[in-house]
């Protein structure tokens, strides 16, 4: 048998309907630059530099399903007011070369209640660590709603101009938290088994594809492992994703980790800004960040490509295109993904820092991130997303 040629990551790929200049992915991360839940021109010119900076796709986070679902009121959520701005930022990166995703998705447990002046919805109601109250645990009909709410997002997603829309199923937001037996308390058609834990994920899969079609691609987010004790785990990640590639409904899985509610720097390895993250939220919050943010905000060390040796089992088990992201920042780790079969690579932080670095990288393979790992970004979402240092605004790509 004949060993498929190494793709390279420079060179176009096709991602289901639509074909990307190249094989990177800017990742979702929140902007924190819509202050009536509204896109501005602060957010579009965030994208429109990352796309002029050489990224194939560039993620728009977060584009919210359901007006409850979103982690705070600034967020955009998906209605038809919404579509005109989201119409020039997609023109915007389209200018440039580059595709634009939309994340929807539906924060479920995660959201802030408090902010958001309605009631978070949960499998099971529970106490939310971020806006000490209570959630209410999701009927039935809430399910069908926010299904519905979710191909509702995705058909306006196509009407903006989108290229692709990557569903959430990561860090314990809606569909995930259903996947979480340690969140997850139900007795019905949604809990016990892994099979009920998942229907959530993949009748929001189907009803999105039902709505748009091939119109344009979709990709799910999926979290591998909770990285807490109880939580979903990747044996039962790997089976969840099997299913959803037999479901036929997705045209690539982009592999996550971690929990918001359990253990929010699973994911984000480096340092742990314990001051500024307190610094960024209002008493009494404040204070309890200070007296036992160190329990919650746990210290991972900082490694490159830290979620390839669990995403390896994935690359194993599944035909379908995969994301790989997590300290994929240098030629020497897209080369290597590459190598073992990914398809697509995401970088988050490191685009905070420099939007250029995916042309810089082109440019010179020797090219090295500046990006240091501190998080010190990390509590700028619940203002303005950029990277703290990097002085004055973040260092946009000038429009040509």
């Amino acid at each position: 048998m004949t060993t498929p040629p190494v793709a390279n990551i420079f060179d176009p790929a096709r991602l289901g309907p639509i074909t990307l200049r190249n094989r990177t992915i800017k990742a979702a991360t929140f902007e924190g630059r819509t202050p009536d839940a509204l896109v501005t021109d602060d957010l579009i010119e965030f994208h429109r530099s990352v796309a002029a900076g050489g990224v194939g796709m560039t993620t728009v986070a977060y584009c919210a399903a359901s007006p409850e679902g979103r982690t705070d009121r600034h967020q955009i959520y998906m209605r038809p007011e919404a579509v005109p701005g989201l119409r020039r930022l997609t023109d915007a990166v389209h200018a440039e070369g580059a595709k634009a995703s939309a994340q929807i998705g539906h924060a479920g447990p995660v959201a802030n209640a408090r902010s958001n002046r309605k009631t978070a919805l949960a499998p099971s109601p529970q106490i939310s660590p971020l806006s000490m109250m209570l959630t209410r645990g999701a009927t039935k009909s809430d399910i069908r709603r926010v299904t519905a709410d979710h191909a509702r997002a995705a058909r306006l997603a196509v009407e903006s101009g989108f290229d692709a829309v990557e569903i959430h199923f990561g860090h314990n937001h809606f569909a995930s938290s259903f996947l979480s037996p340690r969140i997850n308390k139900r007795s019905d058609d949604y809990g016990g088994s892994l099979r009920n834990r998942a229907r959530v994920a993949r009748e929001v899969a189907g009803a999105v594809r039902d709505e748009i079609g091939d119109e344009i691609a979709v990709l799910a987010k999926l979290n591998m492992d909770d990285g807490a004790p109880g939580g979903f785990w990747l044996d039962e990640s790997l089976q969840v994703a099997q299913w959803l590639e037999g479901d036929g409904v997705l045209d690539a899985l982009e592999l996550t980790a971690g929990s918001s509610l359990k253990n929010p720097m699973y994911l984000f390895r480096g340092e742990v800004p314990l001051r500024d993250f307190a610094a960024a939220f209002p008493q009494p919050t404040r204070a309890g960040l200070r007296a036992v943010g160190r329990f919650f905000l746990k210290s991972y060390p900082y490694e490159p490509m830290y979620l390839l040796e669990s995403a390896r089992q994935f690359r194993a088990a599944l035909s379908m295109p995969l994301v790989l992201l997590g300290g994929v920042t240098e030629k020497e780790h897209m080369d290597r993904a590459m190598a073992e079969g990914f398809d697509f690579v995401a970088m988050g932080r490191a685009l905070l820092r420099e939007p250029d670095l995916i042309s810089r990288i082109e440019a010179d393979s020797r090219t090295e991130s500046l990006c240091i790992h501190c998080n010190r970004c990390m509590p700028t979402i619940y203002s303005r997303t950029r990277c703290v240092l990097v002085s004055g605004e973040t260092a946009a790509i000038p429009a040509q």
